[in-house]
């Protein structure tokens, strides 16, 4: 008897696909009525720590690809306190096509909520070609912690394209708003003081609490020897801090962010 040839499923080029995550308060407690992800996504609900619910966002295949349009929606209705983190790093590949990819977050923040997105580190590998964006809107009790970090290329090989754009509008007003490139054809990126000055990786925290208003922190700097990493922290014009971060690899990077962050 002769078999019929085996097929295998080949991933789709330019992948479209949405994850979107609300959150509402219950109670003394926070639910979460809209969980649902396509294409890479696969979200999951994880234990909540005290009225915080917490989310996990699984990557369920390759993911981003040249000519994929990705975009996580995530909103944290009056009063809820919501946490979401991934389960792994997210790493930017070429693809089938020399096209850019786009990554959107778009976060939303309520009246007395609070927010915290916490994701692993995205990776830029060799001739992949990423346009990242994080656009947030807080109300004027909201509260917010992002993290993001990037990593310019895998062991032994360099990075591929990468642009990333952080915008923050607080209370229907823009806070913060700023984009940097990496990788060829960006000016200066690795080498030149002004952007990466060698390193690889590079990290921020943005918090955002309305007591800043009242007692916002002062700048400081961490980090004694600059060959090995450095973190600065800024109070910006708002209720809000910034802190940045270069290091040689993600292990530094994070280690410099986690000494940061208790600062605040």
């Amino acid at each position: 008897m002769t078999l019929p040839p085996q097929t295998t499923s080949a991933r789709p080029a330019g992948v479209h696909a949405t994850a979107r995550i609300t959150a509402t308060s219950v109670g003394e407690a926070t639910a979460v009525p809209v969980l649902a992800g396509d294409g890479p996504f696969d979200v999951r609900w994880n234990h909540p720590c005290g009225n915080q619910a917490r989310v996990c966002i699984i990557g369920a295949m390759s993911a981003p690809l040249g000519g994929d349009r990705l975009r996580i929606e995530a909103t944290a209705g009056r009063g809820a306190h919501l946490h979401i983190t991934t389960a792994a790093a997210t790493i930017a590949l070429r693809g089938p096509t020399p096209e850019h990819a786009t990554y959107d977050v778009h976060l939303t923040v309520a009246e007395q909520a609070s927010l915290h997105w916490l994701p692993e580190p995205l990776i830029s590998a060799a001739r992949s070609n990423l346009r990242q964006s994080c656009t947030i809107d807080l109300a004027p009790t909201a509260r917010l912690v992002l993290r993001e970090e990037q990593v310019l290329g895998r062991t032994g090989e360099p990075p591929g394209r990468l642009s990333t754009r952080l915008t923050l509008r607080y209370d229907g007003h823009p806070l913060l708003d700023q984009q940097t490139s990496y990788g060829p054809d960006a000016p200066a990126w690795e080498d030149g003081p002004a952007v990466m000055a060698g390193h690889r990786a590079t990290g921020q925290i943005l918090i955002v609490d309305p007591a800043y208003d009242q007692q916002p922190p002062g700048v400081r700097l961490l980090g004694d020897d600059p060959a090995h990493g450095q973190a600065v922290l800024t109070p910006l014009a708002g209720p809000a801090v910034l802190i940045t971060a270069l290091a040689p690899d993600t292990l530094r990077l994070r280690h410099l962010l986690d000494a940061a962050h208790p600062l605040v």
